[in-house]
């Protein structure tokens, strides 16, 4: 420290040096004994230095380039005030620095576009797990969100035209502290005019987006709690089709056989009717390979959601429409491809329900879903008086009875008993003479 103060000016700062050899040095001022220039290697700055609850306090006002004398001595006297009230300066400016900052990263969050986190949110669906299947997401329920806010304007696959905005396409663009109520409840009520299944499963999708957006620390505050239960959201949900309507009757059964087994497409019509006569998941059987058919033992091997897979009865009918399948595509049974092949990019069967709308149409039936086929198995199988859970078992359900959990598998044999048995009701009913199967093993 220098050993006597001047008054701190222009020149004397410009000729004010680092002497040789050392690291530090300060030139003092008279008039505002708190503050200094400090000469350190390369630079020079104004400090101020004083005494806070009887320990040395100094701290870096700035650069000598960037501050005018006169405004580096009344920052030296705000300094000292704030010590002479019992404040350190040091956490006043720390608080406020932590106060703009906080302010910045508010603006910034502010401005987070919908997009933006829906990205986020989508690497995360690609890589966790499902807190209710306690396993990865399904592509299909990834494809879903991708598919229900599609920004439209690209070519139709089929026929002319461009295909049409999806219905979460609208919020894309905005930020997500533009999202209420009001807005939410706008959007129900537009969509809902034209299309509203696909807006219910939009909402649906959009439920879940928005409650992880509340749950993720990078975007918690930016919207209200709980947006999409507020009454008047929930109020303005299209209410789905009845479940109970989306069945086969048994007394429907011979038409839609009738109907199904006619189309010109054999992969399609074969599909169809495994997927009614297995209740199991669509996809589950568009994912089938002839590697998971076993025609000697006679079961199936399905890729489950629930339990990773499942062995089934691969009873008569059902074996003899597969291997009927397998002679005509000249497919070799032994070998890891697709049985429902198609020409898509997978190579496996993607998109069956134009044909079986059609089959519906030409037998006057209702509409009925591709999961309608799956809820009319557990149907039909009440006329067997199926017990519940081998139904449960070959179809893939969770267990639901505490007797179910604790934990009754049924052996293979068990259930090919009772799945025969439903399947001859429902050929029955159909008028299908059952044929015996090819002999491929």
């Amino acid at each position: 420290m220098a050993s006597s103060r001047q008054k701190l000016t222009f020149e004397r700062l410009r000729r004010f040096e680092l002497s040789e050899g050392k690291s530090q040095e300060f030139l003092w001022d008279s008039d505002v004994t708190m503050l200094a220039c400090r000469a350190t290697k390369g630079t020079k700055a104004f400090i101020f230095q004083s005494v806070f609850l009887g320990k040395t306090l100094r701290m870096t006002i700035g650069k000598i380039s960037d501050w005018k004398i006169d405004d580096a001595r009344t920052e030296a006297r705000r300094l000292q005030m704030l010590i002479d009230t019992g404040i350190d300066p040091r956490i006043a400016k720390a608080e406020k620095i932590a106060a703009v900052e906080s302010q910045q990263a508010e603006s910034r969050r502010g401005k987070v576009i919908f997009s933006a986190a829906r990205e986020e949110y989508l690497k995360e669906l690609k890589t966790g797990i499902s807190a209710k299947t306690k396993r990865p997401y399904s592509p299909r329920y990834l494809a879903d969100h991708i598919r229900l806010s599609d920004r439209g304007g690209k070519a139709r696959k089929i026929g002319d035209g461009v295909t049409i905005a999806a219905p979460l396409a609208c919020f894309l663009d905005l930020p997500l502290s533009e999202i209420s109520t009001v807005l939410i409840t706008e959007w129900l009520t537009r969509e809902r005019q034209t299309r509203p299944t696909v807006t219910a499963n939009s909402y649906r999708i959009l439920r879940t987006f928005l409650k992880w957006v509340e749950d993720h620390k990078q975007f918690q505050g930016i919207i209200p709690v709980d947006l999409t239960q507020d009454r008047n959201v929930k109020k303005m949900v299209p209410v789905s089709a009845s479940k109970a309507d989306d069945c086969l009757q048994k007394e429907q059964l011979k038409s839609w056989f009738t109907e199904v087994r006619r189309l010109s497409n054999p992969v399609i019509s074969i599909y169809l009717q495994v997927l009614l006569l297995t209740g199991a998941r669509r996809e589950e059987i568009a994912s089938l390979r002839w590697t998971d058919i076993d025609f000697k033992w006679s079961s199936m091997r399905i890729k489950d959601k629930v339990e990773g897979e499942r062995i089934i009865p691969l009873t008569p009918y059902v074996s003899t429409i597969l291997s009927e399948l397998a002679r005509t595509s000249k497919s070799d049974v032994s070998e890891d491809r697709w049985v429902f092949t198609s020409k898509s990019k997978t190579g496996k069967i993607v998109e069956p329900r134009k044909a079986h709308n059609q089959a519906l149409e030409q037998a006057n039936l209702p509409h009925i879903s591709l999961h309608g086929l799956r809820r009319s198995f557990g149907t039909l199988s009440e006329w067997v008086e199926v017990p519940t859970g081998v139904v449960a078992q070959i179809m893939g359900h969770k267990p639901s009875a505490l007797a179910e959990k604790h934990y009754r598998r049924r052996p293979l044999d068990l259930l090919r008993k009772w799945h025969e048995k439903i399947e001859t009701w429902i050929l029955k009913q159909a008028a299908i003479r059952e044929k015996n199967s090819v002999d491929l093993r």
